[in-house]
């Protein structure tokens, strides 16, 4: 991070420079530090440049110009939501940033910092990553600011994007440029814009065209087609190379990289993580508080949530560790100094999806499904319970590990086929709290958010039977979202009488945020069904949002019984 430990190392100059919006932590968990870790790993020398001051291209120019490319992120979460909330305030905390101070990354970060970039090193190719361009990779909805925006390229005149989580990618853009190679066109998981020279001689028989940035301007109602095209693309296994014009310009989106096999996925994480925040921070980093005892076990979200921007990050095939590799990791973390025994969580977006496959047979590879799991569980989607039970097993065998919980939260319709996994996890690996997503009780809603209308009663009834039969008193911490395109007084209404006959007080609530590039937010924007087209309310306005956020707030008439199944939610 600074000259002085280019000295130690006794490097002349860098490689590779990466610029991100968080604090730096050498964590798999930050992306930052995990591509920096991967180059690492290809012999690369490689600096960090961490919340540098966006006002002036000194910040970044502490360790030289990097002699093949600039790699820039806005950080873990698209920086918008970092610094404002569902009500567009400015938040008063920053979870990645040292002692959770605010202010430390600018708006829209990943084009701020490439434009940095550009003023410092000219003739330095600049690459985006991380979940902000990944997300903005397309015209798409800014929230904060009410309007559409075009590619983030347009904007950050960046030379290239990577979207996904970047490690295949990443390595190949390195393998070029120090072979000398300029050309960093048709490398998967990557888009560019092609200038018009370049455009205009471009051949793009074999891509889809997407509804232009000029044409989505005139007509918001083509966001509606562009998301169906966009996630139904979403496979590198049958997925085609996607164009979408900006005037003269085109971006130029090649398919989406494979999903890391088995041994592949283990090897990231035996990758000298220090699991610390950089020795220059002498305040903690919030964010790092919650994962520092965690381990992620699994990658990829095979439920295609509308509201949710995984599975076109991750993507929908799912990678998961093997054994030995997560007793590796356990076993290193039992050296740390600071554990006392207790790992926080082994999980990955969500937990019980772990050893589950998909994407093995042929009809995996030839489809556009956007969730293997809704309206109901694909038959070539394979739940492998075995393998869950035998990963929480082996964690709390290892010596060292007192407490092993699981804190990802859970799909309550691949529970309905695991009962003895569910059995095993709620005897052993809750901490207090299992978080669970109903999300909403409303079945039209359910329907636009691609949430099965699981028996939630049902399973509240199952879980606390577990407990009991293991002699514990634990509670459940359930998810809603208020003011989902789609819900109404009445929709929201069905939550709130469920609510109340449980004597459920909720102690805050999601407040739904529309996302760039998801299906909700396209819903939200237009107000009609993503599929049907037909027209939907949408809580747009402050009482709207309010009035259902109320509805879940707690309510002193429904008493005080389920105080301990509170959720602290994001807003």
């Amino acid at each position: 991070m600074s000259r002085a430990e280019m000295d130690a190392r006794g490097w002349t100059e860098l490689d590779v420079l990466l610029i991100t919006g968080d604090a730096y932590v050498d964590h798999p968990s930050f992306g930052a530090a995990m591509i920096g870790r991967v180059l690492e790993a290809e012999g690369l020398r490689v600096g960090i440049v961490a919340q540098p001051d966006w006002r002036s291209s000194a910040a970044i120019e502490v360790m030289g110009r990097p002699r093949l490319f600039c790699g820039v992120t806005a950080g873990n979460l698209d920086s918008m939501l970092s610094n404002y909330t569902a009500a567009r305030h400015r938040r008063k905390e920053d979870v990645y940033s040292e002692d959770g101070a605010p202010g430390k990354r600018p708006n829209h970060a990943a084009v701020v910092y490439a434009q940095l970039c550009r003023q410092a090193f000219p003739g330095v190719p600049v690459v985006l990553g991380g979940m902000e361009a990944s997300m903005r990779r397309v015209v798409h909805y800014d929230y904060w600011e009410d309007k559409l925006r075009p590619s983030i390229l347009a904007d950050a005149k960046a030379d290239l994007l990577v979207y996904g989580m970047g490690e295949s990618s990443v390595r190949e853009i390195a393998a070029r440029l120090r072979a000398g190679d300029g050309d960093l066109g048709g490398i998967r998981g990557t888009a560019r814009l092609l200038g018009a020279k370049a455009a205009a001689a471009a051949d793009f028989s074999d891509a889809i065209v997407l509804p232009s940035w000029e044409e989505l301007q005139a007509d918001a109602r083509h966001l509606l087609r562009m998301t169906r095209v966009m996630e139904a693309q979403q496979t590198p296994y049958c997925g085609k190379r996607l164009v979408q014009w900006h005037g003269n310009r085109a971006v130029l989106m090649e398919p989406p990289a494979f999903p890391l096999p088995g041994e592949a996925f283990d090897a990231l994480f035996e990758l000298p993580f220090q699991r610390r925040a950089h020795p220059s921070y002498r305040g903690p980093v919030p964010g790092f508080a919650t994962i520092k005892d965690s381990l992620i076990v699994a990658r990829g979200c095979a439920g295609g949530c509308t509201f949710c921007g995984l599975g076109l990050h991750q993507g929908k095939f799912l990678s998961s560790r093997s054994l030995d590799s997560v007793r590796q990791e356990l076993g290193r973390l039992t050296e740390e100094e600071t554990f006392r025994g207790t790992v926080s969580d082994l999980g990955g977006p969500t937990a019980n999806l772990y050893g589950c496959t998909n994407g093995e047979t042929e009809a995996c590879q030839r489809c556009h499904r956007p969730s293997c799991l809704w309206p109901s569980i694909c038959p070539h989607f394979e739940i492998d319970e075995q393998r869950g039970l035998e990963l929480l097993r082996a964690a709390r065998a290892v010596p060292g590990v007192k407490h092993v919980f699981v804190q990802s939260g859970i799909r309550m319709d691949v529970v309905r086929r695991t009962p003895e996994y569910f059995r095993e996890l709620v005897q052993h690996h809750v901490s207090g709290h299992l978080k669970v997503a109903p999300e909403h009780l409303h079945p039209d809603v359910l329907r636009r958010m691609r949430k099965p209308a699981v028996d939630f009663p049902a399973f509240v009834q199952q879980f606390h039977a577990e407990s009991k039969a293991a002699g514990k008193e634990q509670y459940l911490v359930p998810y809603f979202i208020s003011s989902f395109p789609g819900c109404g007084e009445a929709e929201m209404g069905a939550v709130e009488q469920y609510l109340r006959k449980e004597h459920w007080n909720l102690q805050q609530v999601q407040d739904y945020i529309p996302l760039p590039m998801t299906a909700a937010t396209a819903m939200y924007v237009t107000g009609r069904d993503l599929v049907s087209e037909e027209p939907l309310f949408v809580a747009r306005h402050a009482g709207d949002r309010e009035r259902q956020k109320r509805a879940l707030r707690p309510n002193p008439a429904r008493g005080r019984r389920a105080a301990g199944r509170a959720l602290d939610a994001v807003e």
